[in-house]
């Protein structure tokens, strides 16, 4: 890791995809902390991934995809989930990979209460987000900031599927999404 942060994540997108499966993403937010291992994930490869946010280019809304490796890409889906991306590539490409689900390691009942009920807390990435009190708020922050840290986790309790992206419906056939077979849906 260079400045704390996995020296993937200043690499191929797909590569750092598969590399965060098993990785822990932990957050701290007016002192609560929630923890999960990263259990799903989608890359997505900016300019040339028509399915990419920034396929056609910068904008307001998808400018922190062109961030430093380790800055927080958060947007809404639908109008009404917030998804958490952890960019990738070095500054100015804009690749990023969608947080797709976890496994609850610590702060369960804060997820609980967060989500407004005990199951399926972090089995897609708008109950995932939610779970881990991520908004809007945190869009353009960076790993490094302390709120969303990303750390050493153990390998995946089961074999990585490395399937097509899920709910898209450009680039639908690319093998891009990572998946621990135990939770694969």
């Amino acid at each position: 890791m260079s400045d704390g942060l996995p020296e993937f994540l200043d690499g191929p997108v797909v590569t750092a995809a598969r590399m965060l499966i098993g990785m822990h993403l932990r957050t701290e937010f007016e002192g609560k902390v929630t923890e999960v291992a990263i259990s799903e994930v989608e890359a997505y490869a900016g300019a040339e991934d028509p399915a990419s946010h920034a396929f056609r280019g910068r904008t307001r809304a998808n400018g922190a995809m062109f961030g430093a490796p380790g800055t927080i890409y958060v947007y809404r889906s639908y109008g009404m989930h917030w998804c958490m991306n952890i960019v990738t590539a070095p500054k100015g490409v804009p690749s990023a990979v969608l947080i797709r689900a976890g496994v609850p390691v610590v702060g369960e009942a804060v997820m609980a209460m967060r989500r407004g009920r005990s199951d399926q807390l972090t089995d897609g990435p708008g109950k995932l987000t939610q779970a881990l009190g991520v908004s809007g708020d945190q869009d353009g922050t960076h790993l490094r900031d302390g709120t969303i840290q990303l750390l050493a986790g153990g390998p995946p309790d089961g074999l990585v599927l490395s399937t097509p992206r899920v709910g898209i419906s450009k680039a639908k056939d690319r093998p891009w999404r990572f998946v621990v077979a135990v939770s694969a849906g």
